[in-house]
């Protein structure tokens, strides 16, 4: 673990740091904005499942209000048409995801316990499981959140901190996102920030 602690405490005397907390500005940015800005998103990290999140980041981009007003249909004629990968499937999705959107701000006004808050959107929103919840909760501003793709896991892994799991269930999610607490601990680092440096640390990138 020391070698990762090292690699994390480098990048946080290098000028990616300034990078790092520049981007979350941003996410407590939208946080304090509008439940249509929220909702846009959750739509977000409803299309990052299993695609690149570069990609995904560009037909957002394009669409942009349309993820407010288009039909199923239409939606999945958008992201046809921009060549995303999964355009059946994902329009369904943010279309019945849309349903929820006034629940979702009640709730994130009503500043539900983090946990609870996850919780209820693996349950309410298809598609959205425990890494995209994270995702999408880190991404609207909320730190206590460990978003466990694969670049997480690969890194991790190349540290020897946990052994590559066969799958990742909720108890094993949980228990891989107590160790990246513990990490954080030791770097002073809420989990939206460690997450930013090690993403970086395996891809080079700040996305979001």
């Amino acid at each position: 673990m020391q070698t990762l602690l090292n690699t994390i405490e480098h990048l946080k005397n290098s000028p990616i740091s300034e990078l790092i907390s520049q981007r979350l500005h941003e996410f407590k940015t939208l946080q304090q904005g509008s439940i249509d800005s929220i909702y846009k998103e959750m739509c977000f990290c409803i299309m990052t499942a299993n695609c690149s999140a570069e990609r995904c980041i560009e037909v957002h981009e394009i669409i942009d209000d349309g993820f407010l007003t288009l039909s199923e249909e239409q939606l999945a004629r958008e992201f046809k048409e921009n060549k995303y990968r999964f355009p059946n499937i994902r329009a369904k999705y943010i279309l019945e995801a849309r349903k929820h959107k006034e629940d979702l701000d009640i709730m994130i006004k009503d500043n539900i316990g983090t946990n609870e808050l996850r919780e209820w959107i693996v349950k309410n929103i298809k598609g959205l499981g425990y890494k995209e919840a994270s995702h999408f909760l880190r991404n609207i501003g909320y730190t206590d959140y460990a978003i466990l793709d694969f670049h997480i896991i690969d890194t991790l892994v190349n540290f020897k901190i946990i052994e590559k799991p066969k799958t990742l269930t909720k108890r094993k999610y949980l228990e891989i996102e107590n160790i990246l607490r513990t990490i954080g601990k030791k770097l002073n680092l809420n989990l939206d920030e460690l997450d930013l440096f090690l993403w970086y640390s395996e891809t080079g990138k700040v996305l979001k």
